[in-house]
């Protein structure tokens, strides 16, 4: 039963993932840990994309959160 939960919230969070950002995530999104679930999730960086959907972003503290995701993998990829 707790497999099945954990399956069902991480699948959620990949579909999350997958949304289009709207006006009011963009404004009070925290970049750092967007950059930080891409990279743990092993999702190629977005920086780009949400870009594109929100006209600006931190890069910078989406970038530090993606290398520091990167570095949990179980295989330490730097």
């Amino acid at each position: 039963m707790v497999a099945r939960s954990s399956a069902a919230v991480v699948l959620m969070l990949l579909l999350a993932g997958c949304a289009g950002m709207g006006a009011d995530s963009c404004r009070s999104a925290n970049w750092y840990d967007l950059g930080w679930r891409d990279a743990r999730f092993k999702v190629q960086s977005r920086s780009s994309v949400y870009a594109q959907q929100c006209g600006s972003i931190d890069v910078a503290a989406y970038d530090q959160g993606y290398r520091e995701g990167r570095w949990e993998y179980p295989d330490r990829t730097p």
